[in-house]
């Protein structure tokens, strides 16, 4: 048996140990959540949202379903209330701040607060071979600076609780700094990146707004960026580095009043964003996002994430 076909017994050894897990039931005592306890999850009409926030529901947790279009949204949410789930609806835009304000306020005035949010929104133009930048600038914008504009308008609102309120942010293994394969060839923006200490939200903004300017003017093939799927997988390495840099700066938060931070890669799942040629189904694509949202005893923050494992950025 070569390299490649043991790395793929163990990876179909890991689902079968996550499919059973995902079949035992929490016990009374791990349960820190109930049906008060508010999930958000963003771009959840179809595909890996979709399933997050039907794992959730089952859960027995009350979720928000966001989508930007109002139709497929609630068209959604039906779906899952006829199946006796809890789960409510709000148009949602991550691109558009006063959507972001709009729905803040809403969340605040309903329910008082949130305790769990998953960020799914996003977007990739690229499938297969594929490596155009046409789109980049909507892909930063959407899968960064839009899912990070949602972490720090609803941070204010996450409710204080012994269990702590939880994010989670769905990214990808191909925003590895270090990849061999797909990694940032350019030491100085790596080293940058990988310093958890001196990161700052200015250079991971920097970061990005400097290969959005290099698409512009042509030179980004030589900027040393990843190789494949350059723009999203640059939105993703950006996700990566935030959750890093927030997590750090809410760790001194008192207890009772904790946010912890973390994000994990799905794999490559059937849905349409990849042009349903994955080979992970989105029940087992959401799990990871289930698990550590509903973590007994988290004090797990600034860490990322595959098949319930940690993984190194």
């Amino acid at each position: 048996m070569d390299k490649k076909e043991r790395a793929k017994e163990r990876k179909e050894k890991r689902r079968q140990e996550i499919s059973l897990l995902r079949t035992i039931p929490y016990s009374d005592h791990q349960r820190w959540w109930s049906s008060e306890t508010i999930a958000v999850v963003t771009g959840a009409n179809r595909g890996i949202g979709f399933e997050i926030a039907h794992q959730l529901a089952s859960h027995g947790v009350t979720v928000v379903l966001t989508s930007r279009e109002t139709a497929v949204g609630e068209e959604a949410v039906k779906v899952l209330q006829e199946g006796g789930l809890n789960v409510a609806f709000h148009q949602l835009d991550i691109l558009d701040p006063a959507s972001i304000q709009a729905f803040s306020d809403w969340i605040k005035e309903t329910y008082g607060g949130l305790d769990i949010l998953i960020n799914n929104a996003g977007v990739n133009f690229n499938f297969g071979k594929d490596n155009s930048v046409e789109y980049a600038e909507m892909v930063i914008q959407t899968n960064y600076f839009g899912t990070k504009n949602m972490i720090q308008a609803l941070i204010p609102l996450m409710r204080p609780s012994p269990a702590g309120a939880r994010i989670v942010s769905v990214t990808s293994r191909l925003g590895r700094l270090n990849s061999k394969r797909n990694g940032i060839s350019n030491v100085e923006v790596r080293q940058q990146l990988e310093d958890v200490d001196k990161l700052s939200e200015e250079v991971i903004d920097n970061t990005m707004n400097t290969f959005l300017e290099q698409v512009k003017d042509g030179t980004w093939e030589s900027g040393g960026w990843p190789h494949v799927h350059t723009d999203y997988s640059l939105s993703k390495l950006a996700v990566n580095a935030y959750t890093r840099l927030i997590a750090r700066i809410l760790e001194e938060r008192p207890e009772g009043h904790k946010i912890y931070v973390n994000c994990y890669c799905p794999g490559w799942v059937k849905t349409a964003m990849t042009g349903w040629a994955g080979h992970v189904s989105p029940e087992e694509a959401a799990d990871t996002a289930v698990w550590l949202a509903l973590l007994p005893d988290q004090f797990v923050s600034g860490k990322f994430f595959a098949e319930r494992r940690e993984i190194n950025f």
